[in-house]
C-alpha cells in the first residue's frame, strides 16, 4: 500500500512541472495576444526594412527620445487631456475635463494661464486652426466647437462659439476624443476612442466659418481597421511638413504614423524603457508637434512629456 501511494505521489510530482509550464505558456500567449506582440514585431521588422527610404520624408517616430519625463503640471490635479501647439504665441494649449478648462502651457510644461470653459460638457480634445481660432471636442455630445483664442483673462462661453455636432451613435463616454487640423487642405481629423474606434476626416471647416458652406465628412475606417495593435484612439495630429497623421493609443501605449494613404510608416512604444522613459506613460490623452518637429504629450492625471528627434 505504501509503495502504491509513493508511486502515485511520484506521478503527481512528475506531472506538476508540466502543469506549471502549461499554465505559464498559456499566460504568455494570452499576454502576447492582448498586447499584440506579434503585430508589434511584424511592424518593427517592416518599418526597419523601409527605414532608409522613409526616414528623411517622415517624422520617423522610433528616433524620438524623451527630454522631459512625467513632469506634473502645476495647478492641475486631474483630467489633463488634449494638446495642441500655437506657433503664433510659441506655446501649447491643453484642455482639462471636469472642471472644463482651457490651459496655456509653455513648451517646458510650465503653467501660463487658465480659462474656464462655461457651458461646455466633457471636453477632451483641442487643436489650433490658425487665424486665432481653436477647436475643442465634447466627447459625449460628439460636438466640435470653434472658439477665438482668448486675449484677456476670464471664462470662454460656449454660446459664443460655433459648433458642428455629429450624432453618430449613442451619446456615451466613448465619443470624440481627439482632433487635429490640416490647414492647407482645410481638413479636420477627429478620432473616436473605442466601441468602435473611428477616424473621421471633415473637409471645409474654415470655409464654412467664412460663409461658404462646404462640409464633407469621410469615414477613414479602412485606415484604422489595419491597426489592431492600437486598441483605442485617444488623440490625432496632422503634420504639415510631411502630410502624415499621427495617432495616439492610450491602451496600447503607442503612437503610430500614417502616410497620406493611411499606410503605417512608423510607430513608437510608450512603455518603460522605450524612448528613454523611466516608466510607461500611464494614460496618454493628447499629443502634438511644434514647427521644429518636437513632440509634446500629456497624460492623466496631470503629467507632461516632451520628446526630441535624435
Amino acid at each position: 500500500m505504501r509503495a502504491l501511494a509513493r508511486a502515485q505521489l511520484g506521478r503527481v510530482a512528475a506531472l506538476r512541472p508540466a502543469w506549471w509550464y502549461g499554465c505559464a505558456l498559456f499566460a504568455l500567449l494570452y499576454a502576447a495576444t492582448t498586447i499584440h506582440l506579434d503585430e508589434r514585431l511584424f511592424y518593427t521588422l517592416k518599418t526597419t526594412w523601409h527605414e532608409t527610404s522613409w526616414e528623411r520624408r517622415s517624422l520617423w517616430l522610433p528616433e524620438y527620445q524623451v527630454k522631459i519625463d512625467a513632469l506634473p503640471v502645476a495647478t492641475v490635479h486631474d483630467n489633463l487631456s488634449g494638446l495642441t501647439y500655437d506657433e503664433g504665441r510659441a506655446h501649447l494649449w491643453a484642455v482639462v475635463n471636469n472642471p472644463e478648462e482651457l490651459l496655456a502651457l509653455g513648451r517646458d510644461g510650465s503653467f501660463i494661464a487658465r480659462y474656464p470653459l462655461q457651458g461646455f460638457e466633457d471636453v477632451e480634445g483641442v487643436t489650433y486652426l490658425g487665424d486665432d481660432l481653436l477647436v475643442v471636442t465634447e466627447e459625449r455630445k460628439q460636438s466640435l466647437v470653434v472658439l477665438a483664442v482668448p486675449r484677456v483673462a476670464g471664462p470662454l462661453l460656449r454660446a459664443e462659439g460655433r459648433s458642428i455636432t455629429l450624432a453618430l451613435g449613442e451619446a456615451q463616454n466613448s465619443g470624440f476624443e481627439g482632433v487635429g487640423y490640416d490647414r492647407a487642405g482645410d481638413r479636420l481629423f477627429v478620432v473616436k476612442e473605442h466601441s468602435p474606434r473611428k477616424l473621421y476626416e471633415i473637409h471645409g471647416i474654415k470655409r464654412s466659418l467664412a460663409g461658404d458652406m462646404d462640409i464633407k465628412i469621410i469615414d477613414r475606417q479602412a485606415w484604422i481597421d489595419k491597426l489592431d495593435m492600437a486598441s483605442d484612439l485617444s488623440s490625432v495630429h496632422f503634420d504639415e511638413q510631411t502630410g502624415h497623421l499621427v495617432l495616439l493609443s492610450d491602451e496600447a501605449k503607442m503612437m503610430l504614423e500614417l502616410d497620406a494613404d493611411g499606410e503605417l510608416v512608423s510607430f513608437r512604444s510608450l512603455w518603460r524603457g522605450f524612448a528613454g522613459l523611466e516608466r510607461s506613460v500611464p494614460q496618454a490623452e493628447g499629443m502634438t508637434f511644434d514647427a521644429q518637429g518636437n513632440l509634446y504629450l500629456v497624460s492623466e492625471p496631470n503629467l507632461f512629456y516632451a520628446f526630441e528627434h535624435q
